[in-house]
C-alpha cells in the first residue's frame, strides 16, 4: 500500500487504524517524508536559478558557507547527499571553476581543507537568496508557523549529524 492509497480526500494525511502496528505507522511516516521531499526537490529543480551552480554544487557551497573554518572533505561528506567519490569529483570541479579553494591540512599531510572563494561565496549568496525565497514560499504555503516549528523540531530529532566544526 502506498501513501496515496491511505490518503483521504484532498490529499489529507494518511490515517492509521486504531491498533495498527508501530512499524506500519513508521513506514507510512517515512513514505510521506520521502514523497514530500521528492516533490519539493522537483519543484526547486525546475526554477530558473541554477545557471551558476547545479543543486548539488549549491549544496556544497551552502554547507561550506555555514563554516567559519576550513573543512575536510570527510567532514563535508557527512552533510551532503553524495558518496565520497562523487563529492570528491564535484569538489574538484568547484576548485577548477574557482568557487572552492583547497589547501593542505597542517595537521595531516594526506588531507586538505576546503573553503569558499569570494567568487564561490558570491554565487552561493546569489542562488541562496532566490532559493531561500522559494523554500519559504513552498513550506509556508501549506504549513502554519507552529507547524513549521514542529516540523523543524521533529526533523532535527531524526538527524543526529553533528554540525560542521566551525559552523556558525
Amino acid at each position: 500500500m502506498t501513501a496515496a492509497d491511505t490518503r483521504g480526500s484532498a490529499g489529507a494525511a494518511p490515517t492509521v487504524p486504531a491498533g495498527a502496528p508501530r512499524t506500519r505507522l513508521a513506514n507510512d511516516a517515512w513514505e510521506s517524508v520521502l514523497t514530500a521531499y521528492s516533490q519539493l526537490m522537483r519543484q526547486f529543480a525546475d526554477e530558473d536559478i541554477w545557471a551558476d551552480a547545479s543543486m548539488r554544487e549549491y549544496d556544497v557551497l551552502y554547507t561550506l558557507s555555514k563554516c567559519d573554518t576550513p573543512q575536510r572533505l570527510s567532514d563535508l561528506g557527512r552533510h551532503v547527499l553524495l558518496s565520497q567519490p562523487g563529492l570528491s569529483r564535484l569538489v574538484d570541479r568547484l576548485v577548477d571553476r574557482g568557487l572552492v579553494s583547497r589547501c593542505a591540512d597542517p595537521a595531516d599531510a594526506r588531507a586538505s581543507h576546503l573553503t569558499l572563494t569570494q567568487t564561490g561565496r558570491d554565487v552561493q549568496r546569489r542562488i541562496g537568496r532566490a532559493h531561500g525565497r522559494s523554500v519559504a514560499e513552498a513550506m509556508s504555503a501549506s504549513l502554519t508557523d507552529d507547524e513549521l516549528a514542529q516540523l523543524r523540531d521533529l526533523a532535527s530529532k531524526l538527524s543526529p549529524v553533528a554540525p560542521l566544526e566551525g559552523s556558525s
